[in-house]
């Protein structure tokens, strides 16, 4: 099956370029000129990612995640932000609204395309992962095949980008990871942005874990570590 991306784009001859350089490399292509029809067409057509402009008629890029972020018929979509934006602020609010990336413009077709691929490949190593689990007794359970915490078995909602960085440092208990390490984690390809991006993200996921956010602990001058309440009990392919 063909990757279907929504394409939200104002600029009209922007999007007809991108657009047609999308469809030469095989993606089917919807587009939309505002966030209001954006979130209409995303609902109705369920596209596997949204290449979105921040910038819109109507209600902004932000506007667009936050209608969308809960519907379940969404839950499998990526989100690459394209913007003409490059203010450090703009970029950590747009990766806390579920982008998984976050790019400016002008860009040059390869790179975009780029991207775009590299976002999809995260996504067929997700759907290809066995069943897997890692559990703390009844602390914390994370279901890493459906993309699940639960905190004493009370369903934590995060955010992708908050879900892959507990894996990374609960596979991994008491290692300490640097920033960069989290960030090449988390994200495939390079950000022109400082460590404050990984800083937010420990920062919301400490809030979200209540008591046990305690357990994400600062290695200063190096990184973060994830100290467990016990010894995990994990079942499922690690590899």
């Amino acid at each position: 099956m063909k990757t279907h991306i929504l394409f939200v784009e104002d600029d009209v001859s922007l999007r007809k370029s991108y657009a047609y350089i999308l469809e030469k490399e095989g993606f089917v292509v919807s587009w939309a000129h505002s966030g209001e029809e954006a979130v209409e067409l995303a609902r109705r057509i369920q596209p596997h990612l949204l290449l979105l402009d921040l910038v819109l008629p109507g209600i902004d890029g932000f506007e667009v995640c936050r209608r969308l972020e809960n519907d379940p018929r969404l839950e499998g979509m990526y989100i690459i932000m394209l913007t003409g934006k490059s203010m450090e602020e703009e970029i950590i609010h747009g990766l806390e609204l579920y982008a998984d990336d976050y790019i400016t413009k002008p860009i040059e077709p390869p790179l975009l395309l780029a991207r775009i691929r590299a976002v999809l490949r995260r996504t067929l190593k997700s759907c290809a992962q066995k069943k897997d689990k890692i559990t703390w007794n009844d602390h914390l359970c994370i279901d890493i095949d459906a993309r699940e915490l639960y905190l004493r078995e009370r369903l934590v909602p995060l955010n992708r980008t908050e879900f892959d960085l507990m894996v990374l440092l609960a596979r991994n208990p008491n290692r300490v990871f640097s920033r960069e390490q989290i960030l090449n984690h988390i994200r495939s390809d390079d950000f022109d942005i400082t460590d404050r991006v990984v800083d937010s993200q420990v920062s919301r996921l400490r809030g979200k874990l209540g008591d046990l956010g305690s357990r994400i602990v600062t290695v200063r001058g190096v990184g973060y570590k994830f100290r467990p309440p016990e010894n995990p009990v994990s079942s499922g392919d690690t590899s």
